[in-house]
């Protein structure tokens, strides 16, 4: 379904916001079906419907775009709520409260390892993005039941914990800082930002196959004397970003309440 198109770069760029019915969440249901939620029995017209947008992989700049978008539309309520799921090449992105001693290679080496550096406009330190990480930015109104960003955070917790658990990886939340941790290292972390009208930007990032070695370039998210981890290495398996990502829906409708707007 077509639903979005956007101007980037001085180019006009067309996103197919679509579905793929992998989990209970994202079935074909109708108005009148009823859904499990909280114990009771929802009727699906009553849950609010998602869009989700598989982006594919995106320079980081042309995703500040896409949002910046993405938000505006939202606010204004020509959108539904939405989940963009994509890959970046090798960033290195600074939130708002980087340290930028924690960025460790100048420029000259980013130039050799290909990496771009740019400022986020989100909450947390600096962290990097790359192939085979997932990331995840939720397009959401919080209005008028959710205008909590302490449980804003918890619940991207929580999914990304239970995706975890789906592949039998036992992850938890740390006083260390907002994100998910293994016994091996940091997992997923989240940075934020929440704009005027309690709409959401930003999100998640959760090493899926990633090449950890590029976390070598930075303190990720300021956290000197934690490790970091993936899914893959936990698995001592490869996992296709693909993949994770109809997992993460599922549990992203599961815990936000939501049920994807079928074309």
């Amino acid at each position: 379904m077509q639903l979005a198109s956007w101007h980037a770069s001085r180019k006009r760029w067309s996103i197919s916001l679509t579905t793929r019915d992998r989990s209970p969440s994202s079935k074909r249901l109708g108005p009148r079906s009823l859904v499990a939620l909280g114990g009771l029995d929802v009727p699906m017209s009553e849950i609010r419907a998602l869009e989700v947008l598989r982006a594919g992989r995106v320079p980081y700049a042309e995703g500040l775009e896409l949002q910046d978008d993405l938000v505006q539309r939202r606010r204004s309520g020509e959108i539904h709520d939405t989940l963009v799921l994509l890959e970046h090449p090798h960033v290195i992105t600074m939130g708002s409260s980087t340290d930028v001693s924690n960025v460790l290679v100048d420029e000259t080496e980013r130039a050799r390892l290909g990496i771009e550096l740019h400022k986020a406009g989100r909450g947390g330190d600096v962290t990097y993005h790359g192939p085979g990480q997932l990331v995840a930015y939720p397009i959401l109104d919080l209005k008028p039941d959710r205008k909590d960003l302490h449980r804003y955070l918890r619940d991207l917790e929580t999914v990304l914990i239970r995706l975890a658990a789906e592949y039998g990886i036992e992850s938890e939340r740390d006083d260390a800082g907002t994100g998910v941790w293994t016994e091996t290292g940091k997992l997923a972390a989240i940075g934020i930002r929440v704009s005027s009208g309690w709409i959401t930007s930003h999100g998640i990032a959760l090493n899926v196959d990633a090449d950890l070695s590029y976390f070598g370039t930075i303190v990720p998210c300021g956290i000197s004397h934690r490790d970091v981890t993936s899914l893959a290495r936990e698995l001592d398996r490869p996992l296709s970003v693909s993949e994770v990502g109809e997992t993460f829906i599922g549990h992203f409708c599961d815990v936000f309440e939501r049920r994807i707007q079928e074309a």
